[in-house]
């Protein structure tokens, strides 16, 4: 294996940085002086600005791992076991996962390797290897198993997953082998999220019949899958994102940890102004609302359409997780509080006094918000695919919210 390996990092298509493999299972990551010195660059990160909103260009190595933001673009848990196998790399050595991943990255960011060469140094290219039509060369961050496709011309309202897996302005999002129900209980609270006016990409739930392409050795599914229009891809090309764990340099690992919903909200304050603050104020109650217990880090992203100034990212992962695991536990901290049957306008009113956010705005936007909840839920949740177990669910926690009651 050669001793430096480069990975060139494109953002909109042109070179902006360099990932440089070392001996010592090293990454290095530095930015272009083109890219330095250009004082209308499109933003990358706001990770990589200092206090003063200057770029930051100096960083140490780290081992083993890519720095955190680029960690982030990779997938985790079962999705990075399967598709680094797929790939035929070793799933925990990520400089080398995003060589062959890094072709369809959430946002407007691409990884190229310098060289040319299509595979990493000692990946098998032999006919049946990691060169083979399926190796689904795309990144999807998360956990839950999930593809990139495209709209099916050929299958009215049908999908296709690409045999290369690079493309694809939709997300398909395979129903659970753990739990039943899960795609219609997202695609019920992503209705409600948007029926109660907040921001929420076009969804709709299919039939694993209606997909093409799906790929082999993902095990026995059955029901529905959902599929969800990226909001990283547009007719004029991609828009840059990150989440919430890039913005922080958190790994993946820590998504529970090391911030909190304060925090989210202090940068959106900062950066989004009043707007972005009530649309996050919305998705915060309302998950509160449903229980909603895996509102990580990652959940919550900023999305750049003038490639520079970032606003709130549409919504997604919007789900109640109390019919599957009964905890009132939320992912992050509010302010003084992780517990969701804490959450009262005290608590609200503390987060932003906290976070240097307008408290009537705050206040003013959650009683909307949960009354907007009642009403809309009232009158939609029999129109919705949930079963009776999740309505019932959701109505017992809802109950059971300090805000629910006060307002």
């Amino acid at each position: 294996m050669p001793d430096v390996s480069v990975l060139d990092v494109r953002l909109y298509g042109t070179s902006i940085a360099t990932l440089t493999h070392v001996q010592g299972d090293r990454t290095i990551f530095a930015f272009n002086q083109s890219y330095i010195e250009d004082t209308n660059r499109p933003t990358l990160s706001l990770s990589f600005k200092d206090q003063f909103g200057d770029l930051i260009t100096d960083f140490r190595p780290v081992r083993r791992v890519v720095p955190p933001f680029f960690s982030n673009l990779l997938p985790e848990g079962p999705l990075r076991r399967y598709l680094a196998e797929r790939a035929g790399v070793n799933a925990q050595r990520e400089f080398f996962l995003l060589w062959m991943l890094g072709r369809d990255l959430p946002g407007a960011l691409s990884v190229h390797p310098t060289d040319g060469e299509e595979l990493p140094p000692g990946v098998d290219s032999t006919p049946g290897g990691a060169k083979r039509n399926n190796a689904l060369r795309f990144s999807l961050a998360g956990v839950q198993l999930k593809f990139s496709a495209f709209r099916n011309s050929n299958k009215a309202g049908g999908l296709t997953i690409p045999a290369e897996g690079v493309g694809g302005s939709w997300i398909v999002k395979l129903p659970s082998q753990q739990f039943s129900g899960v795609p219609e209980n997202e695609f019920s609270m992503m209705t409600l999220a948007r029926q109660m006016g907040m921001d929420v990409p076009e969804l709709q739930l299919l039939d694993l019949h209606a997909i093409d392409g799906l790929p082999e050795g993902i095990g026995e599914l059955k029901g529905n899958a959902l599929a969800v229009k990226r909001f990283d891809r547009s007719a004029e090309g991609p828009i840059h994102i990150e989440d919430f764990a890039q913005v922080f340099g958190v790994y993946p690992d820590d998504k529970y940890k090391k911030a909190n919903y304060r925090m989210i909200g202090s940068v959106l304050g900062i950066e989004t102004g009043d707007a972005g603050v009530a649309e996050y104020i919305r998705r915060l109650v309302f998950s509160t609302l449903i229980g909603n217990a895996d509102m990580h880090l990652k959940n919550w992203s900023l999305i750049y359409p003038d490639k520079r100034m970032p606003a709130l990212s549409p919504a997604y992962d919007l789900l109640s997780t109390i019919p599957y695991i009964a905890d009132e536990t939320a992912a992050l901290n509010y302010s003084r509080t992780k517990k969701m049957n804490e959450v009262s306008k005290d608590e609200l009113a503390h987060l932003a006094a906290k976070a240097l956010l307008p408290e009537k705005l705050v206040l003013d936007t959650a009683a909307e918000t949960v009354g907007r909840f009642k009403e809309v839920w009232a009158a939609e949740k029999a129109n919705l695919p949930l079963t009776k177990k999740v309505i019932d669910a959701v109505e017992a926690h809802a109950a059971t919210i300090p805000l629910y009651k006060e307002l």
